[in-house]
């Protein structure tokens, strides 16, 4: 289970809706270990596309550098699908090589009222995906 607090959704959130029509992507760290979701950090999709997201390689390894310093780790990895429901894509289950994290996923297809609005989270590892509840709670 995802457990994050009303801000962290929030947040979520609305990067995906100001990115919108293109994917919004990003991650929230926490410490080494802990599964606890923290620190907010989004990020700018350098493909600045409605159907695809890819992280700039020198933001990213900027981030990897950030996080070292700070004994940090990806605890969810998000990023929007502008279309279609939230559910991870082949090129996202390619593509998924924190094995410790959550990629949350939200919809925002209900911005052209093409669909509900979804936030969902996934676990995926070894390319296999497995559904997870989430749970939104006031503050950790």
């Amino acid at each position: 289970m995802l457990t994050l607090t009303q801000e962290l959704y929030d947040r979520i959130v609305a990067h995906a809706r100001a990115d919108h029509p293109d994917e919004a992507c990003g991650i929230v760290a926490g410490p080494a270990g802990s599964d606890r979701p923290e620190r907010f950090v989004p990020m700018l999709n350098a493909a600045r596309s409605p159907t695809f997201y890819e992280f700039d390689s020198g933001d990213l390894l900027r981030l990897y550098r950030d996080l070292d310093d700070r004994d940090e780790e990806p605890v969810i990895v998000y990023h929007s699908h502008t279309a279609t429901e939230a559910y991870p894509s082949r090129t996202d289950i390619s593509y998924a090589n924190e094995p410790g994290a959550h990629y949350v996923l939200v919809s925002t297809a209900d911005t052209d009222e093409a669909g509900p609005f979804q936030f969902r989270s996934y676990r995926i590892v070894d390319g296999v995906v497995t559904e997870e509840d989430v749970k939104v709670v006031a503050a950790s």
